[in-house]
């Protein structure tokens, strides 16, 4: 019985048989309920017969990318900064990075409808330094939705990005210095490169959890920022759970595809094992 409890295959097996239950089984259920009762797939003619739901695919698609942009434009400056400052301004720094964590999707979303409202606080600086004569409408558009989706994703861009910075050998960096590189040329030509292991892995690890954003989206954008989650939602609402099966199938396909380009791209085992 103990060579057994040590095995490590038995070690694993509650969290195996959890999965199965609460996740695998789940999973396959949905995939068969987007076939159809007689296997003729009807449920994915049924929802991609409609305009609406290509659309709704094209939309979260642009906005997942553009997330991802405009999160890496926005993680790499900070990361990088955290890791040239000193120890104490970093620790400070990284705690603020990680504050989210801590708080609620659905919390940090309804604090951008106050900010962001039109009597909220965005506007009611604007209009105290004079900026603008009458509140600008924010709340319920595409820019709420970035703002929001930018907020809640950054720390997953800015810690693989940190952890690449940190690992790279400042040997390397010395080297290129009395080698006559300036700061500039040590940045382009030892600082990004070494550190893109931790870009690709953040992008990609955003990128994907932009697909199957729900909660943000929903409070803070408007009607023509529906995403792929608020189409699935709308359909359980309306009790078609066979389209709502299927519209869920294509997304995780979609995402399956996309890390299975990425992987072939890029070697998936030396993007982490160079983030770490």
């Amino acid at each position: 019985m103990k060579r057994l409890l040590r095995d490590p295959a038995f070690l694993v097996l509650p969290l195996a048989l959890f999965l199965l239950v609460f996740y695998l089984l789940p999973v396959v259920q949905m995939l068969l309920r987007s076939t159809g009762t007689d296997w003729s797939f009807r449920p994915f003619v049924d929802a991609f017969s409609s305009e609406v739901t290509l659309k709704v695919f094209w939309l979260t698609a642009r906005i997942a990318v553009i997330v991802t942009v405009l999160t890496l434009a926005l993680a790499y400056p900070l990361a990088y900064f955290i890791a040239t400052t000193g120890e104490r301004t970093a620790m400070v720094l990284l705690a603020l990075v990680l504050v989210p964590f801590w708080t609620s999707i659905l919390i940090r979303s309804y604090a951008w409808m106050v900010l962001l409202g039109q009597n909220g606080v965005v506007n009611g600086f604007l209009r105290w330094t004079g900026v603008i004569d009458a509140p600008v409408r924010m709340l319920n558009t595409t820019f709420a939705v970035y703002v929001g989706m930018v907020h809640v994703l950054l720390p997953f861009m800015v810690l693989p990005i940190l952890s690449s910075l940190k690992a790279i050998d400042g040997r390397l960096v010395a080297a290129a210095e009395n080698l006559g590189a300036g700061p500039g040329a040590v940045f382009r030509h030892v600082i990004v490169p070494l550190s893109m292991p931790g870009v690709l892995a953040g992008s990609v690890l955003v990128f994907v959890l932009s697909l199957g954003f729900y909660i943000t989206p929903a409070l803070v954008g408007g009607p023509s920022d529906m995403t792929v989650s608020m189409l699935i939602a709308g359909e359980v609402d309306l009790y078609r759970w066979d389209v709502a099966s299927a519209i869920a199938t294509a997304l995780l396909i979609v995402t399956l595809v996309t890390l299975a380009l990425f992987g072939r791209v890029v070697s998936l085992e030396r993007i982490f094992g160079g983030a770490r």
